[in-house]
């Protein structure tokens, strides 16, 4: 969890959106910030084509990193 996202990160949900479909685990990528904790975010299958889009609180939200992390 963060309350520090960016733009284009990928982000997995941290709880299920039943009003969308999304379940725990699903993966997405941010495409917009609506607010200071609120993000647009897209989700998308294998090919690339969106199958969902949903404001969602940066709380409910777990950022993936693809590479190591500089220890403070």
């Amino acid at each position: 969890m963060s309350s520090q996202l960016n733009l284009f990160d990928v982000v997995a949900l941290l709880e299920d959106i039943n009003e969308k479909g999304l379940k725990r685990g699903q993966v997405g990528t941010i495409v917009e910030e609506l607010g200071n904790t609120v993000y647009e975010v897209e989700f998308s299958d294998n090919q690339g084509r969106t199958y969902a889009q949903a404001a969602i609180p940066s709380v409910k939200l777990l950022v993936l990193y693809y590479h190591p992390l500089k220890v403070a």
